[in-house]
């Protein structure tokens, strides 16, 4: 907010270097992240994931780029057919109770609703038309079931995105069933092989009612290919920005390019923002060790959604963050603290509502003009998305705030406040307004010498009055009069 020039700066994957986040039509920020596979209901980890495209969405708005933000549903899978199946519910009943959930407690969240969210299932026709380009193309075979494969062979560049070709496998991996040039038909495989991968699946019985016509024969996408074919319906062949967690890298992104530039041959995303894991108790998050956690399992135990963003945004993205019940209970305070210094500011302005942040909208930059003691925060976000750097520099920033408070003018007021709303608006967390401490009860023998001084004063002996009223200040207690008598306040 300095000047016009600054740009957020975030760690492109591909490139491993750090890179401007800038539109290349000069006008809208256009950026694919990787929605939820609504299978059942998304955990914290997941929503670490979603906090900081966020964060990152909500930035880029306030630094004054608008933004173009798809996000897809994964509403047909191994998994999501599998489990409706077991259910006994078709998959679109299954699919969408759980993707009401997803937004239920993105809504909690605070996360704002992308501007375009397609699922798969409404999209098969477009997938099946860029498989037909890549078998065109010689980049797609289809095997003796009826299947469609991606010949990972055919793209020389395959594998730049997470340098599989640079790594070495392990013996297990290379002795198992994902040998390089043999086609793998799950939608999701660890293995870190050379794999030809499922762009069709032939039906099979286990599919159930769950299958769609095709030039190959009936059967239902693989996994991969409907996030290249949402992506450039709705943002072009090459678009600006792909997001996702970091375990989507490979094989999920690295077979997206793949597939997309192939048909295409043009770049697919300019940049790649990748957030990284996080752990519960410093270990890994799995059923088995019962860690899942979900925003419902935490609100049992009584924490806020408000709470847990706080939580998940502590951490810098690209560094896994280790979650526990403490740092929940942490950023209770730190709210809390938020709370009384806007208590404070606004008290100082007469009870002058909030700035207008919470609808985000891209700001003109001499909206804001400076963000004085705030700044240092502001301009954290925009190195990297720094968060923890940006939440120091802001506590800091309201120590110097709260010292300067007695002497400040409206107008410096005015621009503390501001610089808050900013920054909260940026993360997206709301300060908690702090509840009146209550009132402890004076003792008995302390009651008394009020009545008595009380009584002295209603027969205006004034002189008698002031010395009881000395006496209880003495003993820590003042006494505030009313029209119809008095209160008891601890010193």
């Amino acid at each position: 907010m300095k000047s016009g020039n600054q740009r957020l700066k975030i760690y492109d994957t591909l490139s491993r270097q750090i890179q401007e986040v800038a539109p290349e039509d000069g006008r809208r920020l256009r950026f694919y992240c990787c929605g939820p596979t609504v299978y059942g209901p998304a955990h914290i980890g997941n929503f670490r994931t979603f906090v900081l495209q966020d964060v990152f969405r909500r930035t880029l708005e306030l630094s004054g780029q608008p933004t173009q933000h798809v996000r897809n549903i994964t509403n047909v899978d191994d998994k999501t057919i599998r489990e409706s199946q077991a259910q006994g519910k078709t998959l679109t009943e299954f699919t969408h109770y759980w993707e009401d959930r997803f937004h239920a407690d993105c809504d909690a969240l605070n996360i704002l609703p992308p501007h375009v969210e397609p699922a798969a299932v409404e999209h098969i026709p477009d997938q099946i038309q860029l498989i037909e380009k890549l078998v065109e193309k010689g980049h797609a075979y289809r095997a003796e079931d009826g299947s469609v494969y991606f010949k990972v062979q055919s793209l020389e560049t395959y594998g730049a995105l997470s340098r599989v070709k640079d790594r070495e496998l392990t013996p297990q991996e290379e002795s198992g069933a994902h040998k390089k040039g043999s086609p793998v038909s799950d939608d999701e495989y660890e293995a870190e092989s050379m794999a030809d991968f499922a762009l069709w699946k032939a039906r099979k019985q286990e599919d159930g009612p769950n299958y769609w016509d095709s030039p190959w024969g009936e059967g239902r996408p693989g996994w991969h290919i409907e996030c290249s074919a949402m992506g450039m319906r709705y943002l072009g062949e090459t678009f600006d920005l792909h997001s996702g967690g970091i375990d989507l890298i490979f094989p999920h992104h690295e077979n997206e390019i793949a597939q997309s530039e192939a048909c295409t041959c043009k770049p697919f995303a300019r940049l790649w923002f990748h957030i990284a894991h996080l752990m519960v108790d410093g270990g890994k998050m799995s059923k088995s060790l019962g860690n899942l956690y979900t925003l419902d399992d935490l609100k049992e135990r009584g924490f806020t959604a408000n709470e847990l963003r706080y939580t998940l945004g502590q951490g810098h993205y690209r560094q896994p963050l280790n979650f526990t019940f403490d740092s929940l209970k942490a950023a209770r305070q730190a709210l809390l603290r938020l709370g009384k210094v806007e208590a404070k500011l606004k008290a100082k302005l007469n009870d002058a509502p909030a700035p207008k942040l919470k609808k985000l909208t891209p700001r003109k930059v001499e909206d804001f003009q400076s963000l004085g003691d705030l700044q240092p925060a502001w301009d954290a976000l925009m190195n990297d998305l720094n968060t923890p750097d940006a939440l120091g520099k802001m506590f800091s920033a309201i120590k110097i705030i709260e010292r300067g408070l007695g002497e400040a003018s409206v107008e410096q007021i005015q621009e503390w406040r501001r610089g808050l709303w900013v920054l909260w608006s940026a993360l997206g967390i709301e300060p908690v307004e702090p509840e009146a401490e209550p009132v402890p009860e004076a003792p008995e023998e302390i009651k008394a010498l009020a009545q008595e001084r009380w009584e002295a004063k209603q027969s205006k002996d004034w002189a008698k009055a002031d010395e009881l009223r000395g006496e209880l200040q003495k003993a820590g207690w003042l006494v505030k009069d009313r029209k119809d008598g008095f209160d008891l306040v601890p010193v």
